[in-house]
């Protein structure tokens, strides 16, 4: 359709000059001037914090960034499958070039779409399987997942932790082990008890696996899912919690310790220059700490000033490579030891992670 309305207004604007056709100047201005048309595709309804909120700002920074020569969408709240695939597909139908689908089970889809749209660029969020104009990219949560395991290694004096998860996916693995790891390094006795969703955004089963964790004893806990559910559990029950996605303060001020953030809007704004100015290619990216997409901070009031510094110091050997959260030695909770002392995992094993580490009670979920 897009490509056929460009045509007729091509023709429209043509003279017949001895056999040839003659674009006028000012339908060259008119094309030269279109925006990028770039479309986002979000699994979830968009909040006031959360993973969809953290892409949303990106989106922001995308439009303020390049003002008219772009011109952003959404469409929120979509299930990843088929209706993912639909959604998809319109978007490119409608005229985008570019097409952020920031979220794991939208892979498949981003990819089938892409091969019946050549001419447009899609970028798969925390995907892994690239095309030639299917690019991935995902961060280093875990880095931040260790930072926030040390707050929370020092804030819990029992070192009982509890942690909702979405699915056990390599990249919730990395976080759930990086985060005991953390607390481990200063308390090793700590211990993390983990409560398997299979959802990403179901608020109220969100909040009853918070409060059963708290029921059983946890000081503190952290979460893999979509919503703030298990932070406003923490505030009601007086308990600390570990933000993630986005700062929480504002629906959990006693609660929050501290916050892992993630900012993509730096990285949207580079690949839609990118496609602007005919550079774009396909390609994997992994950014963390040192990228600045991932970050730690938005204490809150109960952590002391001495944690605050040391994690903050913590985070600035990790940007620096001084410091790398699955350095062994690591075990696995059921006693296999997965990496010598010395040792460190490559991006590879990292990649595929499928085990718990010593010190998380719980099962990889089938």
């Amino acid at each position: 359709m897009y490509k056929n309305l460009a045509a007729a207004l091509r023709a429209a604007a043509c003279f017949a000059l001895a056999g040839t056709c003659y674009l006028s100047p000012a339908f060259s201005q008119t094309v030269a001037a279109a925006p990028l048309k770039i479309g986002f595709v979000y699994v979830t309804p968009i909040t006031e914090a959360g993973w969809v909120h953290q892409h949303e700002e990106g989106r922001k920074a995308v439009q303020a960034a390049l003002g008219s020569k772009v011109e952003t969408s959404f469409v929120e709240n979509v299930a990843e499958g088929p209706d993912a695939e639909r959604v998809i597909r319109d978007l490119a139908r409608q005229g985008n070039r570019l097409i952020f689908t920031p979220s794991f089970g939208y892979m498949e889809a981003t990819l089938k779409v892409a091969q019946e749209f050549p001419g447009v660029k899609f970028e798969s969020i925390t995907g892994y399987k690239t095309a030639a104009n299917v690019a991935a990219a995902n961060a280093r949560y875990y880095e931040g997942r260790y930072l926030a395991g040390i707050v929370a290694g020092r804030m819990a004096r029992s070192g009982s932790a509890g942690y909702v998860a979405g699915f056990p996916i390599p990249e919730v693995l990395q976080g759930i082990n990086a985060f005991t790891l953390g607390m481990r390094s200063v308390n090793p006795r700590a211990q993390v008890k983990v409560v398997w969703l299979d959802s990403w955004f179901d608020p109220s089963r969100e909040r009853d696996a918070a409060m059963t964790l708290f029921n059983q004893g946890v000081e503190v806990i952290a979460f893999h899912t979509g919503s703030s559910a298990v932070m406003t559990a923490a505030q009601e029950r007086g308990k600390l919690a570990v933000a993630y996605h986005s700062d929480m303060r504002k629906v959990a001020p006693d609660a929050q310790i501290v916050a892992v953030t993630h900012h993509w809007g730096d990285y949207y704004t580079r690949r839609a220059r990118a496609v602007l100015d005919g550079t774009w290619t396909s390609g994997n990216i992994w950014g963390g700490v040192k990228e600045g997409m991932i970050r730690v901070g938005d204490f809150g009031p109960k952590v002391p000033r001495v944690v605050r510094e040391e994690v903050l110091a913590r985070e600035k050997d990790i940007a620096r490579g001084k410091l790398h959260p699955f350095t062994g030695p690591i075990s696995d909770n059921q006693g296999r030891l997965v990496l010598a002392k010395g040792e460190t995992m490559t991006d590879e094993q990292i990649l595929s992670m499928n085990f718990l580490v010593s010190g998380v009670q719980g099962k990889v979920a089938k």
